[in-house]
């Protein structure tokens, strides 16, 4: 394909884009696809020559389209959102065509310096504390276990060979646990710590464990504090985790991976009250700042000890600038690097803090209307705090009071129903071993009308099932 024949399929494409974007609500949320459909659509192997782009877009578009779940529809309010923006499109197609390698300051200098401007932008639309550093990873996953590495370095460096620990609540995000095995921190290492009636951890069972921990010879090495946990958004109470932490010089790492977003809200804000005491924190940018996916914004308050854990310079690698400037090779765990900053860039930039903080704000006052809309309903119960935009409910008819087991199949039912219909798409959670509902209200396009209608077609499902 040379420039020319580029540059007519790129109009095409670009047309088809702008189309999706358009239209994306009249389609399936999810699709109809049964396992193996695709799979056994396409040859078993790769064609021996080339073929022409219009062939290959058409495919596209009869084999690939009808299998894809569309996550920024509207009536999306499934896990938590993986958003987008016309702005970051636009930054990813220019990422793509340069396809810059930015490992290094030299690599691409204007690539290191922009993530240091926009990460110090996004911790001033934050109010995070001086001390703070920023980088971008890939996802949240990766900013834990960066922490992770972080912590059990630091733990390690007192001269102990004892097994080490962490600590997190019950309904902390499976990545930690994960993140602590990848870390090697051995065996049963991640010690699980109870919850109130919000699902936030308790601090007084965390200060219990770790003295407990002490007594055993074991080394507390990492607390992981989760702000908007996954099940319910519930809150951890920042202020007397990092009290407990600072004084048992314990790395604090804390997880806001969606709701942090939340707190460029100067009314929502206090959710990281206590930030302070933090060691690293990170939010994604790619979930609820329409962003494109991926996008980890992770800071940390020690660069020391971060690159003590991650830098590595062979002499290859070197260069005479390194004196003066900073690879951001050397801050995780990835060696190649995306040019990820620029969509954040021209997000920030294309609708600026306050237009972001109206789009948040929106989203969480439909939050809320929705929990009283639920609250207000007979036979139907909120089943946790709604702090931000997402929901936890259920139907509970008065036949299945106290009945657990038929109260979950019941609702499942209800979201199995309306997630055949393609009209929505809901995901479910477990909350005090019962059965709960999720629908989170955060995608770009998603209007009142959109949760109203999904409020109908749920009990509307209710009354079917």
């Amino acid at each position: 394909m040379d420039v020319d024949e580029f540059r007519a399929h790129a109009h095409r494409v670009v047309d088809w884009m702008a189309d999706y974007l358009r239209d994306v609500g009249s389609l399936r949320v999810l699709p109809d696809a049964r396992p193996g459909e695709l799979r056994n659509a396409l040859p078993a192997e790769a064609p021996a020559t080339g073929e022409p782009f219009e062939r290959i877009f058409a495919d596209f578009e009869r084999l690939v389209m009808p299998g894809m779940t569309h996550w920024n529809h509207p009536r999306f309010f499934a896990y938590f959102p993986a958003n987008h923006s016309p702005p970051s499109i636009l930054a990813e197609m220019l990422t793509a065509t340069m396809g810059a390698q930015c490992m290094s300051w030299l690599t691409s200098p204007a690539a290191t310096e922009l993530e240091q401007v926009t990460m110090r932008w996004v911790a001033r639309m934050l109010a995070l504390p001086e001390g703070f550093t920023g980088v971008i990873h890939d996802t949240g996953s990766t900013s834990t276990l960066v922490a992770l590495i972080s912590a059990r370095d630091r733990a390690a460096g007192v001269g102990s060979d004892r097994q080490l620990r962490v600590y997190a609540s019950k309904e902390a995000h499976s990545s930690v646990a994960k993140g602590a095995r990848l870390a090697g921190y051995g065996g049963d290492c991640v010690r699980t710590i109870a919850t109130d009636a919000e699902f936030a951890m308790r601090p007084d069972q965390l200060a219990a464990a770790i003295a407990a921990d002490r007594a055993a010879g074991i080394t507390p090495a990492c607390v992981v504090a989760t702000v908007g946990t996954t099940s319910s958004t519930a809150i951890d109470p920042l202020p007397a985790i990092g009290e407990i932490c600072r004084r048992e010089r314990v790395w604090l790492h804390v997880d806001a991976a969606w709701a942090g977003a939340a707190a460029i809200l100067p009314e929502v804000r206090p959710i990281l009250d206590g930030i302070e005491h933090a060691d690293s924190f990170f939010f994604n940018p790619h979930k609820w700042l329409f962003v494109n996916f991926d996008c980890s914004a992770y800071y940390v308050r020690d660069v020391d000890a971060l690159l003590r854990s991650f830098a590595l310079t062979p002499e290859y690698l070197r260069t005479a600038q390194d004196a003066e400037v900073v690879n951001f090779r050397d801050w995780g765990i990835q060696l190649g690097r995306r040019f990820r900053a620029l969509k954040l860039w021209f997000v920030l930039r294309s609708y600026g803090v306050e237009g972001l903080r109206a789009m948040l704000r929106e989203h969480i006052a439909l939050g809320h209307e929705l929990a009283q809309w639920v609250a207000a309903e007979p036979h139907w119960e909120v089943m946790a705090p709604t702090p931000v935009g997402l929901v936890c409910f259920r139907h509970h008819p008065p036949a299945l009071v106290d009945d657990e087991a038929a109260l979950t199949t019941h609702n499942r039912a209800i979201v199995e129903r309306l997630n055949r219909s393609g009209q929505m798409f809901l995901t479910h959670t477990t909350l005090n071993d019962r059965y709960a509902i999720r629908l989170v209200v955060g995608q770009r396009c998603t209007q009142r009308e959109h949760v109203a209608h999904a409020w109908r077609l749920l009990r509307e499902a209710a009354a079917a099932v």
